[in-house]
C-alpha cells in the first residue's frame, strides 16, 4: 500500500491510497470460493457450480464488497501509519479501478487541531460568592406565594400586580397585523410580559373602560414586519382581579412537596434548596469565565465536521425541550445558523477542556463520584433510591464521572489563574454568566 499526504487547509487531509492489485484480486477469489460453495443454479448441485460462472453472475458485486472492505481497512492503516486522528468521516473518491491493476483512491477529512495550551497563570478570573439571606428566602417565600394565589374581581382601578382580563386588537399604519388581536386575555400588570407601555397603559383602568393604548414595539421584536413599528392597541376591559396570596400552611407547603408542618421548617427547606442552586449557579458562572479565558488564551482552528455534529445535537436538544418527536422530525427544518455560534463554542470548549484533563492526566476519583451523587439525590424525595440508580446505571455513571473530570480541570486551572473574589448578592449570583466568546 502506498501513501502520499498533502495538507490543504490548516486543519484539511488528503490521502492517496494506491491499493496493489494482487491484494485486490486474492481477496476477490476467496471471496468468490466461498460464494461457490453456496450459490444455487439450475443444472448444478450446489457446490459444483464452475467458478467461471459464479464469476460471471457475482464477480462485479463481489468486487465491490472487497473495494469496500479495503478502503475501510486501508484508510485506517494510513491513518496510522502516518499519524493522524481525523474529525468527522472522510470523503472518498476512486481514482482508478481497473480489474487487474492497482487500485487507487482519494480520502478528504479534516484533523483535530494540535494544541499547546498556553501559560493559564496569565489569566484573570473574577469568581463571584454570595450567602442567601433571610430576605432572600423571604423574597422567594412571597414569589411561590403569588405562583398559587387565587384572583377576586373588583370594582376598582387596576393596580400593579392585578390580574386585568380584556379583549384587544393591534393595529400599525391604521391596518391590523396577524396575532395583535385577542379575547379573554389575562394579563398580570407589572409582569412584563407585553411590549413596553402597554402594562403601564392599563393602570387606573376598570371593568368595561375602553382604552387605546399608543406603544412602540421594539428594535429587536422577533416579527421583523413589526420591529420598531408605533402601533395602537384598542383594549375593552372585561375584568379587573386583585391576587389572593395563600397562607402559609401545611396545604401550601404539601404543594412545593415539603412535608413539613411548621412555616420554620419549611422556611429551612425553601433556604436549602436556595443553598443548592447558588452553589450550582456559582460554580457555571466560574467554569464559563474559565473556559473563556482558556478559548482567548488558546486561539484554535475548528473542524467544520465537529461543528456541524454539534449543531445536530442542538437541534435534537431544541425539538425535545419543545415536546417534539425526533425520530419523526426534520432537523434540517431548523437553520444550522440559528445553532452555529454556540455549537463552535461548545466544540472550541470541549477540545481545549480535554486537553487540559489530558495533560494534567485527571481522573475522576471515588469520593467524589459519591459526594456528587450524594449533593444531587438530595433534592429528591426519595434519596435513597435516587443514589443507588445513578451509582448502579453504567450510563449514569459515565455521565458523572465526565462532569466531575470537567469539574476537576476547571478547579485546576482556576488554581493556576489570578482570582479576584467579589462578594455579590443572590439575585445577582443565580444570574447565569453570559459567555464572551459566542463570537469567537
Amino acid at each position: 500500500m502506498q501513501v502520499s499526504i498533502e495538507a490543504t487547509s490548516t486543519l484539511e487531509r488528503r490521502l492517496t491510497i494506491t491499493i496493489p492489485a494482487a491484494r485486490i484480486e486474492a481477496d476477490v477469489e476467496k471471496q468468490l470460493k466461498d460464494a461457490a460453495k453456496n450459490v444455487r443454479i439450475d443444472g448444478f448441485r450446489k457446490g459444483k457450480v464452475p467458478s467461471k460462472i459464479v464469476k460471471q453472475r457475482y464477480g462485479k458485486g463481489i468486487r465491490q464488497d472487497v473495494l469496500s472492505d479495503i478502503i475501510r481497512t486501508s484508510f485506517y492503516e494510513a491513518v496510522t501509519q502516518e499519524k493522524l486522528n481525523p474529525a468527522g468521516t472522510p470523503s472518498i473518491e476512486p481514482k482508478s479501478d481497473v480489474e487487474g491493476q492497482d487500485f487507487e483512491f482519494v480520502a478528504t477529512f479534516e484533523v483535530f487541531p494540535e494544541i499547546a495550551l498556553a501559560d493559564f497563570s496569565a489569566a484573570e478570573i473574577e469568581k463571584q460568592s454570595a450567602e442567601v439571606a433571610d430576605a432572600d428566602v423571604d423574597t422567594m417565600i412571597e414569589t411561590l406565594r403569588k405562583q398559587q394565589a387565587s384572583w377576586n374581581d373588583v370594582e376598582r382601578a387596576a393596580e400593579d400586580g392585578d390580574r386585568v382580563t380584556m379583549d384587544f386588537e393591534g393595529f400599525v399604519d391604521g391596518e391590523a397585523f396577524d396575532g395583535g388581536k385577542a379575547e379573554g386575555y389575562e394579563l398580570v400588570l407589572g409582569s412584563n410580559t407585553m411590549i413596553p407601555g402597554f402594562e403601564s397603559g392599563l393602570l387606573g383602568a376598570k371593568a368595561g373602560d375602553d382604552v387605546e393604548l399608543n406603544v412602540a414595539f421594539p428594535e429587536e421584536y422577533h416579527a421583523e414586519n413589526l420591529k420598531g413599528k408605533p402601533a395602537v392597541f384598542k383594549v375593552k376591559v372585561t375584568a379587573v382581579a386583585e391576587p389572593v396570596l395563600p397562607e402559609l400552611n401545611a396545604e401550601f407547603f404539601s404543594k412545593f412537596g415539603v412535608e413539613e408542618q411548621s412555616e420554620e421548617g419549611f422556611r429551612a427547606e425553601i433556604r436549602k434548596n436556595m443553598e443548592r442552586e447558588l452553589k450550582n449557579a456559582l460554580r457555571n458562572k466560574t467554569k464559563t469565565l474559565v473556559l473563556d479565558a482558556l478559548c482567548r488564551l488558546n486561539p484554535i482552528a475548528i473542524p467544520a465536521a465537529l461543528i456541524s455534529d454539534e449543531v445536530d445535537t442542538l437541534r435534537r436538544q431544541a425539538v425535545q425541550q419543545f415536546g417534539g418527536d425526533v425520530a419523526k422530525f426534520d432537523l434540517n427544518m431548523l437553520p444550522a445558523e440559528l445553532f452555529k455560534d454556540q455549537a463552535e463554542q461548545r466544540v472550541r470548549n470541549g477540545l481545549l477542556l480535554a486537553e487540559v484533563i489530558r495533560v494534567n492526566e485527571i481522573k475522576a476519583d471515588e469520593a467524589r463520584v459519591g459526594a456528587f451523587v450524594e449533593e444531587m439525590s438530595a433534592a429528591y424525595q426519595q434519596p435513597e433510591e435516587v443514589k443507588a440508580y445513578f451509582l448502579n446505571d453504567k450510563q449514569q455513571r459515565r455521565q458523572i464521572e465526565a462532569v466531575i473530570v470537567e469539574d476537576v480541570a476547571v478547579e485546576t486551572l482556576l488554581a493556576a489563574a489570578k482570582v479576584n473574589e467579589v462578594n455579590v448578592s443572590y439575585e445577582e449570583a443565580i444570574k447565569p454568566a453570559a459567555s464572551k466568546n459566542a463570537d469567537a
